[in-house]
């Protein structure tokens, strides 16, 4: 089993449908997929030689799941609010140093 992080951000073209975790995180657990997860505050944005801003699609949150591959971590953005209300959902491997 590998670990992955799923973010969501803040691009949803139904931002209401976003609100029912969980039935979802729920899901996941029965699945055994759920190792954790987290809402995110705004980000604060720095640059060293430039004023930064506030990117136009921000991290809302992530859940922290353990799948076998990739193509079996895709299977648990059914369900998931964000994906479901046409947002961007990311899914990253967490590489081991």
């Amino acid at each position: 089993m590998r670990d992955y992080l799923v973010f969501m951000h803040s691009d949803t073209r139904h931002p209401e449908a976003v609100d029912d975790w969980e039935p979802y995180v729920a899901a996941l657990r029965e699945r055994g997929m759920f190792a954790g997860g987290s809402a995110l505050a705004p980000p604060s944005c720095f640059q060293k030689d430039a004023a930064a801003t506030t990117p136009p699609r921000v991290l809302t949150g992530y859940i922290r799941i353990r799948a076998c591959d990739l193509a079996d971590a895709r299977t648990c953005l059914a369900g998931n609010p964000v994906y479901e209300a046409g947002g961007t959902v990311e899914i990253c491997e967490l590489i081991e140093d």
